[in-house]
């Protein structure tokens, strides 16, 4: 698993107030293609937050099935990726944050359920849609995302960072 760690505020453990874990899908089928949330202008993996007394792939499964409706037959996977990121003064001052989000490779055919998603109120507001998009030109497709849009929250900057460990190790593989 390659792990990237973001300290811009070289924070030490001490230094952190609280720690949010997260999970992500890289939900790819044999078309090549990936399955993304597209909300705010914003491409995003499927996945969401950890909650407590739950697993990594337990919270997977959960987050998954309410993003795109698809119930996951997985058990014993483990992600390619970890970033953990260090946060000074957020979500406010005098709070410290690391956030540890943990990247999942998921090969499915298996078509969104629209009847069995459950979006939070900001992607209902967002319009959250989600979209098939070629991984040939993943980064292109994000990249003008952001130029039209701007990538306020950094999410374009991680999400192309995974596509490249991405590829990276499923080059290796090959």
């Amino acid at each position: 698993m390659k792990k990237i760690i973001n300290n811009q505020y070289n924070l030490k453990k001490s230094d952190v107030t609280e720690v949010v874990k997260r999970v992500k899908a890289l939900l790819v089928n044999s078309n090549n293609e990936i399955l993304l949330g597209y909300s705010h202008n914003d491409y995003q993996f499927p996945g969401g937050h950890v909650e407590k007394k739950e697993n990594l792939v337990r919270a997977l499964k959960r987050e998954v099935h309410e993003e795109t409706g698809i119930n996951l037959n997985i058990k014993n996977i483990i992600p390619f990726a970890e970033i953990i990121g260090y946060y000074k003064d957020w979500p406010s001052i005098g709070k410290n944050r690391k956030i540890e989000i943990y990247y999942y490779e998921i090969k499915t055919d298996e078509k969104p359920n629209l009847d069995e998603t459950k979006y939070t109120e900001s992607e209902k507001d967002g319009n959250f849609e989600l979209k098939y998009v070629p991984l040939t030109n993943i980064k292109q497709i994000l990249k003008e995302n952001a130029k039209k849009y701007g990538d306020k929250k950094g999410i374009v900057k991680e999400m192309i960072q995974l596509f490249d460990i991405y590829n990276s190790i499923k080059n290796n593989k090959d």
